[in-house]
């Protein structure tokens, strides 16, 4: 379990929420995580479960069926849900997507999308990466050309996370292929519209139960009324929201490496050989011990960047040096609490298995470690 007791940046209201939200994924989230990790995806039946809770989206106004909350809830379910050693897409939806249509969408959008995102009826995914185009925007090829008052898109997308589940796509898409980066628009595409086709559900090395998909758009036409914003205005939308999204990878590894070390003294403190516990030789304490610190300032670190978000002031930079270190911590973290399993850390039978799969992505999807280190570097 997380200590948190010490941790100023939660009040007493916090605590009591991450009592319940540790209850709910107790019933509702961890016995049905062996079976999701098998399906390759998870049940619509436990997004509704977490709406129906208040675990989706709490930062939602009042106003489109939200509690109005601030970031540090979504923080604590991000947290627990990473310490429980899931990867299911509730926070893609309720950390990065739903953000955009908060911050940019028009009032019909707002109206029609929120409160289904809320309740977890309306399942959505943002499209970015595509086959030749990651990190660097100005590759996307995906086009949204305009037809009277309709966009007509074409182009494919792929590693989408709830590809397979999704009611609702934030799709990023050229709509003026001259202007690069800053042709670049988000548009709202619903699944149910024609030429919209779903892909794989891709192969996996870990974070199994997370659905991740190629789409596809074949003419699919929307109304223009569909375009998030203004047109052309997406690459600043996109990197506008970008800390909130990268902070969101750093409380998730953050919480990652803590389980992954606790289940690590747990299991070197059971575990004898040679007449006595794996715990007890000076190299199992020296590692431990060396993880425990770098943990103790990982937290310490992660509530100052939550600080900083919550007035609006975690710059860029900040946010991607956040991600850069806790995701690498857990990689540091979940590597060597695997080592001191010894061969039962090979075991999927065991929890750090899958720790160590499901973080090796961290350090690659929402900005490469080395494009974190460039956009550090881009700030001195």
């Amino acid at each position: 379990m997380l200590e948190t007791a010490s941790r100023a940046v939660y009040d007493q209201d916090m605590s009591l929420f991450r009592d319940q939200v540790r209850k709910f994924y107790a019933q509702h989230l961890i016995p049905h995580l062996d079976r999701w990790e098998e399906e390759g995806v998870i049940d619509r039946t436990f997004w509704e479960a977490c709406g129906a809770a208040g675990l989706l989206c709490p930062q939602v106004p009042e106003a489109y069926g939200g509690l109005g909350l601030d970031y540090r809830y979504n923080a604590i379910i991000g947290e627990e849900l990473s310490y429980a050693g899931s990867s299911a897409g509730i926070t893609l939806q309720s950390d990065i997507v739903v953000d955009y249509i908060i911050n940019y969408g028009s009032e019909e959008q707002k109206h029609k999308w929120l409160p289904g995102m809320v309740s977890g009826k309306v399942i959505t995914a943002i499209a970015m990466t595509e086959p030749g185009a990651g990190s660097d925007l100005q590759g996307v090829r995906t086009t949204a050309r305009r037809d009277g008052n309709h966009y007509v898109i074409s182009g494919s997308k792929t590693y989408i996370t709830n590809g397979q589940n999704a009611d609702l796509i934030v799709l990023v898409a050229k709509t003026d292929p001259d202007k690069g980066a800053k042709g670049t628009s988000l548009i709202l595409v619903e699944a149910d519209r024609a030429g919209f086709k779903r892909g794989r559900n891709l192969d996996k090395i870990g974070q199994n139960s997370a659905d991740t998909s190629e789409l596809f758009f074949e003419d699919v036409r929307v109304p223009m009324t569909n375009c998030l914003g203004e047109e052309n205005m997406g690459f600043v939308y996109l990197m506008s929201q970008l800390p909130q999204e990268r902070l969101q990878i750093a409380i998730a590894g953050q919480a990652g490496a803590q389980r992954a070390f606790d289940e690590a003294v747990k299991f070197t403190k059971d575990r004898k050989a040679f007449r006595q516990t794996v715990f007890d030789f000076q190299n199992t304490r020296f590692t431990l011990g060396t993880l425990k610190s770098k943990l103790q300032a990982g937290w310490a670190h992660l509530d100052w960047c939550m600080a900083r978000h919550l007035k609006g002031e975690l710059t860029a930079a900040e946010a991607s040096a956040a991600k850069l270190f806790h995701t690498e911590l857990q990689w540091e973290v979940c590597d060597a609490a695997l080592q001191l399993h010894g061969g039962a850390g090979y075991m999927n039978e065991y929890p750090i298995a899958r720790l160590w799969r499901d973080a090796r992505v961290q350090r690659i999807y929402g900005g490469t470690s080395e494009i974190m280190k460039e956009v550090v570097a881009r700030s001195l």
